[in-house]
């Protein structure tokens, strides 16, 4: 049996992930971004071990939602499915003055990565869109830019990828990978969404806890259980250094690599 944390687990592929978790007989911890969605969270699936509440959209939400986690013991492996959309019409910014976009999708799951006891397996969720996303620092938080959602959210995406392939590089005894659920129907999806939405959580789930062979690898991305090529500069370790740094300087905690 297998403890999971899954960020925000109240719907959508999360809460899909979750059920697939438990119907294998893993314990699963979910979260949520308030206590209405907790309760939500609670009813629709019961047979979660617990809820952990906490907003990703800011730093204290955050370091709250990693000290519930640390209080609630060691987790095996933590899938880090909380995400905002590419359908954002404007830049929200946030109480500490960064882009609600890429705090939620980029620096929730650093700075949990960062502040949680380390697991044995972690999965970030990216997306096809990441293809498209450029992983230049000048100005992440599109404060001199023309807000666009569908950029900005292809390049959180990229971003994911450099976070799991850079936490791989610097913990090598943590599998640390990437995965893209595909484009299915969630709300985030939209309902014309392609692909199959049975497919969605498969993979993640699969990743924190197989025993397959395929499964317990590290710094590798994931569609449907098999391995799919990235961006080149995805694996540049000055790429995911900058981004990690980027990250370190604006939470205050880093990833250092191991000993």
């Amino acid at each position: 049996m297998t403890h999971v944390l899954i960020t925000g687990s109240a719907d959508g592929l999360g809460l899909m992930a979750a059920r697939l978790l438990i119907g294998q007989g893993h314990k699963v911890t979910l979260h949520a971004r308030n206590t209405a969605r907790a309760a939500h969270a609670r009813a629709v699936l019961p047979a979660a071990e617990n809820v952990l509440v906490g907003d990703l959209g800011s730093l204290d939400g955050i370091r709250s939602v990693a000290t519930q986690a640390n209080a609630a013991g060691r987790f095996d492996a933590v899938i880090h499915n909380a995400g905002i959309g590419y359908r954002e019409p404007r830049r929200v910014g946030t109480v500490d003055g960064l882009s609600q976009l890429f705090t939620v999708n980029v620096l929730a799951p650093y700075l949990l990565t960062a502040s949680m006891t380390r697991p044995d397996r972690l999965v970030y969720l990216s997306s096809g869109m990441a293809r498209g996303g450029d992983a230049d620092l000048s100005d992440p938080q599109w404060n001199d830019r023309r807000w666009n959602g569908a950029q900005a959210y292809s390049d959180s995406k990229l971003f994911d990828v450099l976070l799991a392939l850079g936490v791989a590089r610097r913990w090598p005894d943590v599998l640390s990978n990437s995965v893209e659920p595909g484009w299915v129907a969630t709300r985030m999806g939209g309902p014309g969404a392609p692909d199959d939405l049975a497919w969605g959580p498969v993979t993640q789930a699969w990743l924190a806890v197989s025993d397959d062979e395929a499964a317990q690898v590290t710094g590798r991305h994931f569609y449907h259980q098999k391995e799919r090529s990235v961006p080149a500069e995805a694996h540049d370790a000055t790429v995911q250094d900058a981004l990690l740094d980027y990250c370190a300087e604006l939470t205050g905690t880093s990833i250092r690599a191991s000993r």
